[in-house]
C-alpha cells in the first residue's frame, strides 16, 4: 500500500477520466490525498472524497497565487489565477466533512508575482493569509499542508519567512509539500517539528541537494506525493502525473535510503495514517 499525500484529482486535468485514474490507483491499493488550492478546488477535493471513500481524503485551503491575478506557467500546465481571499469561516464550514484531514495547501510564494503589486502588499498578504490558515489548523486541530517557493535569486526568504510566520503561531503541526530546497533549510523545519514530503523532483537528473535532503532526513519524518497533475516523475516526464507515479517516488527514496522499496511503502504509509489520523 502507498498514499499519494498531495495529489490534485480535483484539477481540470482530470476531468475526462476521472473514474478510470480512480480505479487504476485503487487496483493498486493506493489511497490519496486531494488538495484543495482555492474554494472552488477544495470543494471539489470533497466531492471527489465523498464519492470514492475507499480512495480518496480531501484537505481544503487558499495556494499563495490565488491571492492575486497573475499568469502561472507550471511547464506542464498555464493558467491565470483567480485572486481570492481566504474566509476562514467557509473553510471551517467545509472542514467538517469527515473526509477532510488537513487545512491546505496553503503557505509562501515568492517565485509567482502580480505585476503591478507593490512588494510589501505582495508579502504581507500572503503572511496574514498563512496565518489564518494556521489558525484554523490549530482551531479544528487539523494537520497543515504547507506551499512554499523562493524567488530564483533568493530560494530561502520564503522559507525563512515561513518559519517565522509559524514561530509566531506556535505552529509545527505541518507538512512542507514538495520540498525543493537544500539541507540547511530542511533541518530548520525538521529541527522545529515538521514532516517533509518528496515528489517526483528526486528522480530528475542533476538533484544533489535533493539526494541530500532524503539521506538525511529521519525516516519517521518523510512522505511521499506526486503533486498530480504536475511534476511526472523522471521515467513518465513528459506526460500528466498520476497519483499511480507515486511509486516511483518511493523507489527512490529507498534507493538513497538503500533499503527496499517495501520498507520505504510501509514506513511511509505509516507515516502518513499517523500525520493525518486516516485510522
Amino acid at each position: 500500500m502507498l498514499i499519494d499525500t498531495h495529489t490534485h484529482l480535483n484539477f481540470s486535468a482530470f476531468k475526462d477520466d476521472l473514474n478510470e485514474v480512480v480505479g487504476r490507483i485503487a487496483k493498486e491499493n493506493i489511497k490519496v490525498i486531494n488538495v484543495g488550492s482555492q474554494l472552488s478546488t477544495s470543494k471539489r477535493a470533497i466531492e471527489i472524497a465523498e464519492k470514492y471513500p475507499n480512495s480518496c481524503y480531501a484537505a481544503i485551503g487558499l495556494h499563495p497565487i490565488h491571492l492575486f491575478s497573475t499568469d502561472v506557467d507550471e511547464s506542464e500546465i498555464a493558467f491565470k489565477s483567480r485572486e481570492e481571499d481566504f474566509k476562514s469561516n467557509i473553510y471551517e464550514e467545509l472542514a467538517k466533512n469527515p473526509k477532510v484531514v488537513a487545512i491546505g495547501e496553503m503557505g509562501i510564494d515568492y517565485f509567482h508575482v502580480p505585476e503591478g503589486v507593490p512588494l510589501d502588499e505582495f508579502e504581507n498578504k500572503q503572511h496574514w493569509t498563512f496565518l489564518k490558515g494556521i489558525q484554523l489548523a490549530k482551531k479544528l486541530s487539523l494537520p497543515l499542508i504547507m506551499h512554499c517557493r523562493g524567488s530564483n535569486d533568493n530560494v530561502a526568504k520564503a522559507y525563512d519567512d515561513m518559519l517565522a510566520v509559524l514561530k509566531e503561531a506556535d505552529y509545527n503541526n505541518g507538512v512542507v509539500h514538495c520540498f525543493t530546497a537544500d539541507w540547511p533549510i530542511a533541518k530548520k523545519f525538521l529541527d522545529a517539528g515538521f514532516m517533509i514530503s518528496f515528489t517526483g523532483i528526486i528522480t530528475y537528473p542533476k538533484t544533489n541537494k535533493l539526494v541530500e535532503v532524503v539521506k538525511k532526513t529521519p525516516l519517521d519524518r518523510i512522505m511521499v506525493e506526486t503533486d498530480a497533475p504536475y511534476l511526472a516523475p523522471q521515467i513518465v516526464r513528459g506526460k500528466r502525473n498520476e497519483p499511480r507515479y507515486v511509486r516511483y517516488v518511493a523507489d527512490k527514496v529507498a534507493e538513497i535510503k538503500k533499503m527496499s522499496y517495501a520498507e520505504i511503502a510501509e514506513i511511509t504509509t505509516n507515516n502518513a495514517n499517523k500525520f493525518f489520523k486516516l485510522k
